[in-house]
């Protein structure tokens, strides 16, 4: 079949303006992730890259309440690791996000300037007239937790007489991402701030130490992750799910102070 100069020249000119894929190229996993699990990630990260040759993680850090909103508007996310069950539940019923499982717990604590200039030494102190307290927004997981802490105090009674109006009446402001309390607190611009016990790091510890917050009236966090239904990685979405679940995922998860969790566990919506 004879095959006119024109047409060659024409498929030429295509084929050199189409993108071309190289043959290693990077099947690249994007993982929505709370705030909270920045230490976490940045090791965990380039562990499973090297894992999987040819696959690159790209994360994206924020509030779990923002990141259910990005996923329910079409972000791009292939796993969603939450920082509490109240913002995958809503993915779950809708069918976005496939069956979850807790994969963490944390707990809170209060976080102190090294100086310590309102001599904090315990939850009580926080009611303490004129000490400068930092929370997060009431919309975000670590802040309906730190609300629920507070309220429990109030509720033992072992506080003092309107403890949890006292403590809000103490707040300075209401932080988007448990980081800007954290970093509310080591830049000396508040007194206090209620944070996860993981948020106390070593690059943080030299300038600002944790006060335990009792058990009794303590929370604990149970953080769930599940694939997004409509990856198109399923594959190595799954992969990645197992790897935070496995022993050595679990190993980090301890080394940047979160409790271990049960790998079978399901998270309930």
């Amino acid at each position: 079949m004879r095959i006119h100069a024109p047409i060659v020249l024409a498929v030429s000119l295509l084929i050199g303006i189409l993108p071309v894929q190289p043959a290693d190229a990077a099947e690249t996993l994007t993982v929505f992730a709370a705030a909270s699990l920045t230490e976490f990630l940045g090791e965990a990260e380039p562990v499973f890259e090297k894992k999987h040759p040819g696959t690159q993680v790209r994360l994206n850090l924020a509030a779990s309440s923002r990141l259910r909103i990005q996923i329910e508007y079409g972000g791009p996310a292939d796993v969603f690791l939450s920082a509490n069950t109240k913002n995958m539940g809503p993915l779950v019923k809708a069918k976005l996000a496939e069956k979850p499982s807790v994969f963490a717990h944390n707990r809170l604590i209060i976080a102190v300037p090294k100086r310590n200039l309102a001599r904090i030494r315990a939850a009580a102190d926080l009611a303490r007239r004129g000490v400068k307290l930092v929370i997060a927004a009431e919309q975000t997981p670590i802040g309906t937790y730190t609300r629920e802490v507070i309220g429990k105090m109030d509720a033992c009674g072992d506080y003092g007489e309107d403890f949890a109006a006292r403590v809000m009446a103490n707040v300075r402001s209401h932080e988007p991402t448990v980081k800007a309390v954290v970093a509310r607190v080591y830049l000396g611009e508040a007194d206090a701030g209620i944070c996860y016990a993981s948020d106390i790091t070593p690059a943080i510890r030299e300038n600002v130490f944790s006060i335990d917050i009792p058990d009794a009236v303590n929370v604990v966090a149970a953080y769930p992750l599940a694939v997004i239904s409509r990856t198109r990685h399923r594959a190595l979405a799954d992969t990645f799910v197992d790897f935070v679940l496995s022993p050595e995922g679990q190993r980090l998860l301890v080394k940047h102070g979160f409790l271990n969790a049960r790998p079978t566990e399901t998270a309930r919506p």
